[in-house]
């Protein structure tokens, strides 16, 4: 057993060197194949950190009406801390917001001529609510829109508005964006699949026609039928080996160049470190994609092509 398996793997290296320009043309498409699936890795890296981050600094900032005292709002927030799915929450008082209006850069000094005109100070008071799961400011929102709590002691509610709707369509619509990237790379990757298998059944299928004559000698001697595919596979295994390893070292100098330019973009993720502290996933998922691809395709062409 162990010979012929030797022989096979043998003879399928022969095969491969001895189909030069087919297997450099099937290992050239099965690399572009490799290489865009490969990047999907890193672009839902870069998806999932973006979301991720945007959902982190999401907050629900809920504001009181003008003539709500702070008693009436001290009790809301003590009640919004006693939830579990409450993180922290924050108190801004109404001359606490006026200060923060006006010391902030990115206000225009037209915005400020109007806000002295007023002469009283139209801010309101609020209470920013940081939740421990983004997917927890649903519940908050309907705890403060239940909530006795919320109400003053006339019967009116003291909230006058919150800003979680706002927040969440921005959420979702992001959320929408980054699942039709995905699609359309998942979509991409399909079509090189089947593009790579169709060179690649191709391509053994040239081989299995030049040795057309050794499999008909090989048929007289006896072999079995997986003596005769073997060389075939092993040959297809190779194409994707050798394409596997041009795609990850290309991998590198791409990854060096553009870490610096993710990091600054990003924030969060660095195409570099990335790279290198998931190598182990991303070669063995480069790798098996490779050799599976080739092997399906060479089992596929002996399998139509070579009736053994």
């Amino acid at each position: 057993m162990f010979r012929s398996l030797r022989r096979i793997i043998k003879t399928g290296f022969v095969n491969f060197w001895r189909n030069g320009f087919v297997s450099v043309s099937s290992v050239t498409v099965m690399t572009i194949t490799l290489f865009v699936i490969g990047s999907l890795f890193f672009l839902n890296a870069f998806l999932e950190t973006s979301l991720t981050s945007l959902k982190n600094k999401v907050d629900v900032n809920v504001y009181f009406v003008e003539d709500a005292t702070e008693e009436e709002i001290r009790t809301i927030q003590t009640q919004l801390e006693s939830l579990p799915e409450v993180a922290y929450v924050t108190y801004t008082s109404r001359d606490e917001a006026l200060e923060a209006f006006k010391s902030d850069p990115r206000r225009r000094q037209i915005d400020l001529e109007a806000l002295e005109e007023l002469g009283d100070n139209p801010l309101l008071a609020s209470l920013s609510v940081k939740a421990t799961d983004p997917q927890q400011y649903e519940r908050i929102v309907s705890f403060l829109e239940e909530d006795q709590s919320t109400l003053s002691t006339d019967g009116t509610t003291v909230i006058a508005k919150t800003n979680y709707r706002d927040n969440q369509g921005a959420i979702e619509k992001l959320q929408q964006v980054i699942q039709g990237i995905e699609m359309f790379g998942l979509a991409l990757s399909s079509v090189l699949v089947a593009v790579s298998v169709v060179i690649v059944f191709n391509t053994i299928r040239m081989a299995i026609y030049i040795s057309r004559e050794e499999i008909a000698v090989m048929r007289l001697v006896g072999a079995t039928d997986a003596y005769i595919r073997g060389p075939f596979v092993i040959e297809g295994m190779m194409y994707g080996v050798i394409a596997a390893i041009i795609t990850l070292v290309s991998f590198y100098p791409i990854a060096i160049w553009l870490g610096p330019a993710t990091q600054q973009f990003f924030g969060d993720i660095n195409l570099f470190t990335y790279y290198t502290s998931n190598f182990g996933r991303i070669f063995l998922t480069v790798m098996a994609t490779g050799m599976f691809l080739g092997a399906l395709s060479s089992y596929l062409a002996v399998k139509k092509y070579l009736k053994v």
